[in-house]
């Protein structure tokens, strides 16, 4: 079995919400990998410093370096990683985040092309990704889907559903949450009874954003900060129509968690969320930044049992595709 370093910003460790190195690190572990990771620093030049030197001091020992990369400012972990990885001439896989990266692509495709092409293999979590790169011209690319334990997520078939409304995403702008609270401020007027449930740690100003808003206009929001997978999955239970408002997405795994514990989805339809949900079948799509749209889908959900379980039973039948157990022969045939 190979010797991995596994380079990415390790959150757990620090009480912040699990990342893709936090979750898969263990797994490989349990497959028979020899896995080191780097770095869990809370302080930017540290992790990166972090980074490099533990790629340098394990070059004796490993098989090759697996790095997160994302399209913001974490895409330059990745750059200089990588750059150092070329020099010690060392196998570099790049695992595929950011929604934004086809962006990145064409605003610097030099440094594209030199980070991407480089690579032994960059690993699409989406199909979405995974036609972008190709798009680009990019042959050294694969997709593996984001995954889930399905075992942790009971499923609840949603036959009729009440406006109970989940929302579970960190409160970053690029995630639009107050647009989730300006739905259930029009759901009101023709639901009294409707509230909302946010789940998710504080990232920017658009927590106190949503929290003013609610607090101003009297709105029956419940913010919860952030909660572990075991509580808000029993939080989940009390509520019947999970909303996703984000204007950037790749394969979330909120989305695939919710698919899971049977919820009828609305999602804005941008990045990879249509090759995940598909309309009418799985869930609801609406434009994103459109609140009427959004309440229109929550309206039509609420008028229409029939609808409401179809979703939330296909929706379970779609996320079944993405346990562990069906994803991690992917990972296998890659690191073996």
């Amino acid at each position: 079995m190979k010797n991995l370093l596994y380079i990415g910003n390790e959150l757990q460790p620090r009480g912040g919400s699990p990342t893709t190195i936090d979750r898969l690190a263990p797994l490989f572990k349990n497959e028979g990998f020899q896995v080191k990771t780097s770095s869990s620093r809370e302080n930017q030049l540290l992790r990166l410093a972090e980074m490099m030197t533990s790629v340098i001091s394990n070059k004796p020992w490993l098989d090759v370096v697996l790095i997160d990369t994302y399209s913001t400012r974490n895409f330059w972990y990745a750059v200089l990683t990588a750059e150092l990885c070329k020099k010690l001439a060392l196998d570099y896989i790049l695992l595929l985040h950011g929604g934004e990266l086809p962006k990145r692509i064409k605003k610097s495709p030099g440094l594209s092309a030199s980070l991407f092409e480089r690579a032994k293999l960059n690993i699409a979590p989406s199909y979405y990704l995974f036609q972008k790169f190709k798009e680009a011209g990019f042959r050294n690319i694969k997709y593996i889907p984001n995954f889930i334990c399905l075992e942790d997520y009971p499923y609840k078939i949603r036959k009729t559903v009440a406006p109970k409304l989940l929302w579970v995403r960190a409160f970053a702008k690029i995630y639009n949450p107050i647009l989730a609270i300006k739905v259930l401020e029009e759901v009101l007027k023709n639901y009294p009874n409707a509230q909302l449930c946010m789940v998710g740690a504080k990232k920017d100003e658009s927590y106190k954003e949503c929290l003013t808003y609610a607090e101003e206009n009297n709105l029956p929001v419940k913010f919860t900060g952030k909660l572990s997978k075991p509580e808000w999955i029993e939080l989940s239970k009390d509520y019947d129509i999970f909303l996703n408002t984000t204007n950037v997405d790749n394969t979330p795994v909120s989305i695939l968690e919710a698919m899971a514990l049977g919820f009828p989805i609305i999602s804005t339809e941008v990045g990879g969320i249509p090759y995940l949900i598909q309309d009418k079948q799985n869930g609801l799509l609406v434009p994103p930044k459109n609140k009427l749209s959004m309440v229109n889908a929550v309206k039509s959900l609420l008028g229409n049992s029939v609808l409401a379980e179809n979703l939330s039973q296909n929706a379970r039948q779609k996320a079944e595709k993405f346990d562990w157990q069906i994803v991690k022969k992917d990972w296998n045939e890659v690191l073996k």
